[in-house]
């Protein structure tokens, strides 16, 4: 499996987390991908990572749908590009309306048909084409107005693999009909199937298998003896994602969680969660949920757990390197990655359960 780190921008001292992203490339990781959520935008911390490293790629992780115009998404990776020396991987995501809505104040409307015709739009601009684009979510240029096609003023650069942020069913079938990669979350490696039958049913459309898709998906990793001491901040990760990583009638990982064998503790963890009852819905988060779904526990468990990844098909590991401070986190990624080299001949399970 390729190596990836994943690096939120406000979750510490800039200095610090680019000495993190320098030493990771030092280290051999060959993808730092940068989120973009309610804090931090992404392209800001891309460009100057651009400039600061030489080898590892550059992604975003992701930009979200409806925040930018899709010329603008266009001209952010076409910049980027040129920047890093073709090092960018654009990474595109619809969000939710929580932070579409509510923050952005973008109607969250039609996502399946806005992340389709912004690809094309993108790739077609990235191409050297025209903005000459008339769909149901788009019309370039706008009609009755002055507006023309135009080419944007940068060289063409139609290689930028352009990967999605799914969860849903038909949101996955897109990124597996459209995308060069998938970046998935809330994953189940024994419950597998849910993603990707659909990212196959998708690829099928197309022409393509799986086989044409980076498979990338992230987990936090981290080592530890006393592996009941390490459930329950994971429990209260969990919890959160469960019950306010969106709406009461709309949370896509609760959905996803539900899909892979957790509807009933899903559906309870989210009612209480919303009731404000947090934590009592921490305590309903089984054991075997937070192990099924991160890379914790001894060093032994770790190592069963990526091969357990890896049998599932996944072809990149975002890792979350646990720990208080850089060092922490950088010797947690160091024997992440001794592990990665190192794959046990044989493997099994240790503890993980689709529900």
């Amino acid at each position: 499996m390729r190596v990836s780190v994943q690096l939120s921008a406000e979750a510490g001292p800039w200095p610090e987390l680019v000495d993190y992203v320098l030493e990771a490339e030092r280290l051999g990781v060959e993808v730092c991908w940068v989120a973009e959520a309610w804090g931090c935008d992404a392209v800001g911390p891309l460009g100057y990572l651009a400039a600061r490293t030489e080898r590892i790629l550059l992604g975003s992780a992701v930009l979200q749908l409806g925040t930018r115009t899709p010329a603008m998404v266009a001209m952010s990776a076409l910049t980027l590009a040129r920047m890093s020396g073709d090092r960018f991987l654009l990474g595109l995501g619809a969000s939710g309306p929580q932070v579409i809505e509510g923050l952005h104040g973008v109607p969250f409307a039609h996502p399946l048909g806005r992340m389709r015709e912004t690809v094309r739009i993108v790739r077609a601009l990235a191409a050297g084409e025209k903005a000459a684009f008339q769909g149901k979510h788009f019309q370039l240029p706008l009609p009755g107005g002055e507006g023309k096609p135009m080419r944007l003023a940068q060289p063409a650069n139609p290689r930028i693999p352009v990967y999605l942020a799914a969860l849903s069913p038909k949101m996955l079938e897109l990124t597996g009909e459209i995308a060069d990669g998938w970046l998935g979350t809330s994953f189940v490696p024994e419950a597998a199937d849910t993603y990707l039958d659909a990212l196959s049913a998708g690829a099928a459309r197309a022409g393509r298998t799986l086989a044409d898709l980076d498979i990338s998906q992230g987990a936090e990793v981290a080592f530890g003896d006393n592996v009941e001491q390490m459930l329950l901040p994971r429990k209260q990760k969990l919890a959160f994602s469960l019950g306010g990583m969106g709406s009461a009638t709309t949370n896509f990982y609760n959905s996803a969680y539900a899909r892979q064998g957790f509807a009933e503790v899903a559906e309870q963890v989210q009612r209480l969660w919303v009731a404000g009852r947090r934590e009592e819905a921490t305590a309903l988060v089984p054991d075997e949920m937070v192990l099924a779904t991160t890379l914790i526990g001894t060093e032994q468990m770790v190592r069963e757990r990526l091969a357990v990844w890896r049998a599932a098909g996944v072809d990149t590991v975002r890792l979350y390197p646990a720990g208080d401070t850089l060092d922490q986190r950088l010797s947690t990624l160091a024997r992440a990655i001794e592990l990665l080299q190192d794959p046990p001949t044989g493997g099994s399970s240790a503890g993980g359960s689709s529900g």
